[in-house]
């Protein structure tokens, strides 16, 4: 659990300092900021790619995993309907009740932390393999994203932080207690298809190209739902 603990904490911290600072985070500091965190990402999700690729059992499942994830995403329009929400959220941020807005500011930075590529797989990765990377480079990307945000709503951005330890926790949790039934290979697969997911988010952050990756989350989940249909067919026919 430690790299969700550092994780929390970053978000505890990035809202502290954001909350201190207010205004005074300048727009070129915080294009900077985005852009490192957007190479990151970009590294991190290639050496994903690169390190699981050559132990997959099943090379063409990562282009199958995200061919029928994004069309799952897409036409479920998961990506709008963030974009929506978070918008509706904002629409009043303007108001010059502080309740509301502090109430807008929340609902936006939980959105932000737990609905993504990191903050699902690393908790499993640390949970079965011991691997807390991508949890530390979500906290460092969520550092950014809470200072950015408090620096508007304030210091009870903070609440953010145990929604995301219990978001963490229930996956780490869930791998910790089914850990010994989930095969290597099935995670091998889902950390090619993590990898690439993370770096369409750099690709995005950059503005390089809009991959719309929470389209692209259903991906994710394409090889377990494999590993499972190949258990239930062995099973029947043995």
């Amino acid at each position: 659990m430690i790299g969700t603990i550092a994780n929390t904490c970053c978000i505890i911290i990035g809202s502290i300092i954001g909350a201190k600072l207010k205004k005074r985070i300048r727009p070129e500091w915080q294009g900077a900021l985005f852009t490192a965190m957007g190479l990151a990402s970009l590294a991190l999700g290639f050496n994903s790619v690169c390190k699981y690729m050559p132990q997959s059992q099943y090379p063409l499942l990562f282009i199958i995993s995200l061919s029928v994830g994004s069309l799952l995403g897409t036409t479920l329009n998961l990506s709008g309907k963030f974009d929506a929400l978070v918008a509706r959220l904002n629409k009043s941020k303007n108001n010059n009740n502080s309740k509301n807005n502090l109430a807008q500011g929340l609902s936006t930075g939980i959105l932000l932390y737990c609905i993504g590529t990191l903050s699902i797989l690393g908790p499993i990765n640390s949970a079965l393999l011991g691997d807390n990377t991508f949890l530390f480079t979500n906290a460092t990307l969520d550092l950014v994203t809470s200072t950015i945000l408090a620096a508007t709503y304030g210091y009870g951005m903070i609440w953010a932080a145990p929604v995301l330890f219990c978001w963490q926790g229930m996956w780490y949790s869930i791998a910790s207690l089914f850990g010994d039934v989930i095969p290597s290979a099935l995670l091998c697969e889902m950390s090619i298809v993590g990898g690439t997911l993370i770096a369409a988010s750099g690709l995005s952050i950059l503005n390089i190209k809009d991959c719309r990756t929470l389209n692209l989350l259903p991906s994710l989940f394409i090889p377990a739902l494999f590993f499972l249909l190949k258990y239930l067919y062995q099973t029947i026919c043995s």
